[in-house]
């Protein structure tokens, strides 16, 4: 279950993610906060934040995969690790010194999505530089565990320290933590990375990613799936902020504990991929019923009546959907070749994260005309859709390949 741990460049990746994330999930809870704070609790101020983190995806996803396939990898990680600790700090500053005003927030957001934009796809395919081929499914599954170990503890801290000693300070700590990733990049052992020969400058290297993925209908169909999904049904972290504080007229901490119960899922669902992944690599048939089970349970979820009913629904909905997604990461990664590896997960990153801005803008929306509780049901039923529609076509396909 722990193969990956073996190595000991990834034992320094994993030590400083879990420092690293915690901080980062304390950020985005107390950003949501401090952003309902100074907006008088408007869920489409919350959508527009959201919408200006995850827009730089749109415009610097792909280009970042060419990066990835062209250049260092870990060199560029320290930089834009190092980056988005500077933006924390700089939040966490204003915060603190009480100057800190919506616009602050709103430019700040749209800072850290440029940085994150570059960092997600090179992060995604230094993976397998650090464990080789063979371990990549298990090591996908303990980012993961990670990043989920990070998502139920960091809200649980933020919820306490907003409350004790304000969103400012969580900012600061964020960006502190960020230099726990720096120190075990530096301290790696370059020659026992396992690199690929690094593509050629050459032109068209953006246009030949996008065309290897469209020749591959296995690979379009966990693209166009990892859009819906990403998109429409996993706008989790703001409209939790807007059903705890609106719906269920909780605080910061009812606040965190929600986005504790989803974590709590979805670590469990990782831990549950991690075992799997001895077993061989990643399947479809897995892939798509994690999909579609993921959008009935969310669906479910929406209607709950009572916030506790509503939390309790939150872990089965994690397990589906992080069923989902170390499969669709795994089975992307394994089925390209070496060199095309950063620009297909660039593409990969774009469609998970880049319609974000659209969710999280539509999400704001609909919460603020029909209620908070319809982004989470119309989330969970496109997805459940998509996953059908995606199951369809893969059998079409397949059928036509056996005839040929």
């Amino acid at each position: 279950m722990f193969r990956s741990l073996r190595e000991r460049n990834y034992r320094y990746y994993a030590s400083g993610q879990v420092v690293s994330l915690t901080g980062t999930w304390m950020q985005r809870a107390a950003q949501d906060w401090l952003v309902l704070e100074l907006s008088g609790g408007s869920p489409a101020a919350l959508g527009v934040a959201v919408a200006l983190q995850f827009l730089p995806t749109l415009l610097f996803t792909l280009w970042a995969g060419v990066l990835a396939d062209r250049f260092d990898k870990r060199r560029v990680l320290i930089a834009t690790q190092t980056a988005l600790g500077v933006c924390g700090l700089v939040l966490g500053l204003l915060d603190v010194s009480g100057v800190a005003v919506l616009w602050h927030v709103y430019v700040l957001c749209f800072v850290l999505g440029c940085f994150a934009a570059v960092d997600a796809p090179v992060r995604q395919s230094f993976v397998v530089e650090m464990v080789g081929p063979a371990q990549l499914t298990n090591a996908v599954a303990l980012n993961s565990m990670t990043f989920n170990l990070a998502r139920i503890v960091g809200p649980a801290i933020a919820g306490v320290l907003i409350t004790a000693i304000g969103t400012g300070w969580v900012f600061l700590l964020n960006g502190a933590s960020s230099a726990a990733v720096v120190a075990g990049l530096l301290l790696m052992d370059v020659a026992a990375l396992h690199r690929a020969d690094r593509a050629p400058k050459e032109r068209g290297q953006l246009r030949a990613g996008v065309r290897y993925v469209l020749g591959r209908p296995d690979l379009t169909v966990v693209m166009v799936l990892v859009f819906f999904i990403g998109t429409f049904g996993m706008n989790f972290e703001n409209t939790f902020a807007v059903m705890a504080r609106n719906v269920f007229h909780r605080d910061a901490d009812g606040y965190g504990l929600l986005i504790t119960m989803l974590a709590v899922g979805t670590l469990t669902g990782a831990a549950l991929a991690a075992r799997r992944s001895g077993r061989g690599g990643p399947r479809m048939r897995l892939l798509l019923l994690g999909a579609a089970v993921f959008g009935a349970l969310e669906a479910g979820a929406a209607l709950m009546p009572s916030y506790q009913l509503f939390a309790g629904a939150l872990v089965p909905v994690g397990i589906a959907v992080m069923t989902f997604t170390t499969t669709a990461n795994a089975t992307v990664q394994l089925g390209v070749d070496p060199t095309m590896r950063g620009r297909v997960m660039g593409l990969y990153m774009l469609l998970f994260m880049g319609g974000k801005p659209l969710g999280g803008l539509a999400s704001g929306w609909l919460a603020e005309l029909l209620g908070p509780r319809w982004p989470i049901l119309l989330g969970g039923l496109v997805s459940l859709v998509a996953a059908l529609v995606g199951a369809g076509v893969l059998a079409f396909w397949r059928r036509g390949v056996a005839r040929s």
